[in-house]
């Protein structure tokens, strides 16, 4: 199948390499690829892992028209607001007969049901494994493997700066040391306050809720607070009270809906959430057939990202 992808950094270029690895078993064809600071190119024939990037197109659908693919693979910077321009990309792909797979957190926090149907009415599909753990299947996982069963709520460490700070500050580290540490990991978000006042983790949230719980909502609506106000005296008094402290996204279905929150938690250090450090994720789901699931990742990066467009990219291939 013929793939066009708009926004080509680190992700991007890691999906290319994989796509070239597996071309043997799995042969996709990057045929376009468009990003703002570099330019577009094109190749029907495929094209190489750096492209040769000529100048820019005018627009996301001057770039869909010529890019001649069957599927977009949308990895644009998230917006926690709106989820634009990323979800203006996949409705363009969807009004031009293509499927879509992002692993942008945005469309599936602010606009999830309103993509879905508009997949469905075209006979399209639209994949998101790696907006929310970096690849590890949590959706294919309740879509394929979940009949039946409903999900009652969730609880999650889903956000890997915090994790990374939360480990410098434990070993006595500032919050700022904390973030440029993050940094050179190459973890943060462009601004890493995003991470630390919790929004990352409510996107996730929110995503979770819409796909997993037909939330219908938005990360505005997530009760949120981050880790911004910890000191590196707070976080040792409670390790040595035998306890730890986590960033966690919790959901859970209410009388009234489902609600949904981020704080920075005291944990006991046996709890399943205590666990994950470094840059690792864990996710515990909540069903009713099947009691509680656990998902860990153990320090993923952009290897496990681009796995999980590339794992949807071959979901697709096989739904179609």
């Amino acid at each position: 199948m013929r793939v066009a992808i708009l926004g080509y950094g680190r992700v991007a270029r890691a999906l290319a390499r994989l796509v070239a690895q597996q071309q043997h078993v799995y042969p996709f064809r990057i045929v376009a690829a468009h990003t703002l600071r570099h330019g577009t190119a094109y190749d029907l024939r495929g094209l190489p892992e750096e492209p040769a990037f000529g100048p820019p197109a005018a627009s996301a659908e001057e770039f869909l028209d010529r890019a001649r693919a069957e599927i977009l693979v949308e990895l644009t910077t998230m917006n926690p607001e709106n989820g634009e321009p990323a979800v203006s990309h996949i409705r363009a792909a969807f009004a031009r007969g293509m499927h879509a797979v992002t692993a942008n957190k945005g469309p599936v926090a602010c606009a999830w049901a309103e993509l879905q149907e508009e997949a469905r009415r075209r006979g399209l599909e639209f994949r998101f494994e790696s907006a929310v753990m970096d690849g590890a299947p949590v959706f294919n996982l309740a879509r394929n493997c979940l009949p039946g069963v409903r999900v009652l709520g969730f609880a999650g460490v889903l956000n890997s700066t915090t994790q990374v700070i939360l480990d410098a500050m434990r070993r006595g580290a500032s919050l700022e040391e904390g973030i440029e540490h993050a940094r050179r990991l190459g973890v943060t978000e462009a601004d890493p306050w995003f991470d630390i006042d919790g929004w990352d983790s409510a996107c996730k949230a929110a995503a979770l809720a819409n796909v997993l719980m037909d939330a219908r909502t938005r990360p505005a609506a997530v009760n949120r607070r981050g880790i911004g106000r910890l000191t590196p005296e707070k976080v040792a008094e409670t390790e040595r009270a035998g306890k730890r402290i986590a960033l966690v996204s919790r959901g859970k279905r209410t009388a009234a809906g489902v609600s949904l929150r981020v704080r920075a938690e005291v944990l006991d250090r046996s709890d399943m959430l205590a666990q994950a450090g470094g840059t690792s994720n864990i996710l515990v789901l909540h069903t009713d057939l099947m009691g509680d699931l656990a998902i860990f990742s153990r320090n993923p990066g952009l290897a496990q990202t681009a796995y999980g467009v590339f794992a949807d990219l071959v979901d697709i291939a096989r739904s179609v």
